[in-house]
């Protein structure tokens, strides 16, 4: 891979908000849903880290 998979990462979720804004939605709401998504992921590493494991 030519470019650090994170540089193409943050390009593709950069073109991604912006055509959410472009349908309507207002930057601002965009980005707290994206906090919450890493806010899930926070919850769900909880959940799994909490959960019998498996034999």
């Amino acid at each position: 891979m030519d470019r650090d998979w994170r540089e193409g990462l943050r390009e593709r979720l950069e073109d991604f908000v912006d055509s959410l804004v472009v349908q309507g939605a207002k930057q601002a709401d965009v980005y707290d849903a994206v906090e919450g998504v890493g806010h899930l992921r926070i919850y769900m590493r909880e959940v799994f880290s909490e959960a019998p494991q498996c034999a």
